[in-house]
């Protein structure tokens, strides 16, 4: 299909636009303990990685720093102890890092259908390099926004309309990809619906968002086509 044919009704091309940490990859508990460790080694012991997953999944190391540990870290310092958190993360799971159940095939097939392909997630340059290749996924993404490119992280939505902004299209032409709550957030701010992931929370999470078209486990059933007319659909009883 030619992205011609593929034009939304307002004459931008559709879009996917993944978060990355527990979409292409289920490697979000890899994080949370990796976090935990850390903040075990400054004072804060006794924290149970399923809490930073429910409260702060998908947020910048600057925010989650300050939800821990200390409310009034500087930006300089919170960079450095995200990095040694990364650190941690990229040395103890190397080998467990493995791209998500059908990712390959679903991204061919958005591909093949002309939708452009983005990254939003709040990860740092060196993870975002790191994991990509491992996957050897990156040369897929027209567009890539991480942590470093954005003054405010989910669940602002300014990841996600900065990433329609370098793919440029509508962000109502956009359909994100997420596994945490503050990224459905973020999402539903920028004005795109949502596809929700359930590597970090239950199905039942996300109830709440009207911007949630559908949850996954995994892409392995997942056709951009009819991912595509489920979002029509949705927005045609909206405008109702």
């Amino acid at each position: 299909m030619s992205l011609e044919r593929n034009r939304a009704a307002n004459g931008s091309p559709r879009a996917f636009i993944f978060d990355m940490d527990g979409v292409l990859v289920d490697n979000m508990r890899m994080h949370a303990q990796s976090w935990v460790d850390l903040f075990a080694d400054y004072g804060l012991t006794g924290l149970d990685p399923e809490r930073y997953l429910v409260e702060t999944a998908g947020m910048k190391g600057l925010d989650v720093l300050r939800y821990f540990l200390d409310p009034a870290i500087s930006a300089d310092d919170a960079n450095r102890l995200t990095e040694l958190k990364d650190i941690l993360y990229r040395v103890m799971n190397r080998e467990a890092i493995m791209p998500m159940a059908g990712l390959g095939a679903f991204l061919d097939a958005a591909a093949d259908a002309g939708i452009l392909l983005g990254v939003g997630t709040g990860a740092g340059p060196k993870n975002i390099t790191y994991v990509l290749g491992l996957l050897d996924i990156q040369s897929r993404f027209q567009a890539v926004v991480g942590a470093h490119q954005v003054s405010h992280g989910k669940p602002h939505p300014e990841t996600f309309l900065k990433a329609a902004e370098l793919l440029g299209v509508n962000p109502s032409s956009c359909i994100v990809f997420e596994d945490a709550l503050p990224g459905v957030e973020a999402a539903s701010a920028a004005g795109m619906q949502c596809v929700a992931v359930t590597t970090t929370n239950a199905p039942e999470a996300f109830a709440g968002f009207d911007n949630v078209i559908m949850t996954i486990d995994d892409f392995s059933r997942l056709r951009p086509e009819a991912l595509h007319e489920i979002s029509c659909s949705r927005k045609t009883i909206s405008s109702r």
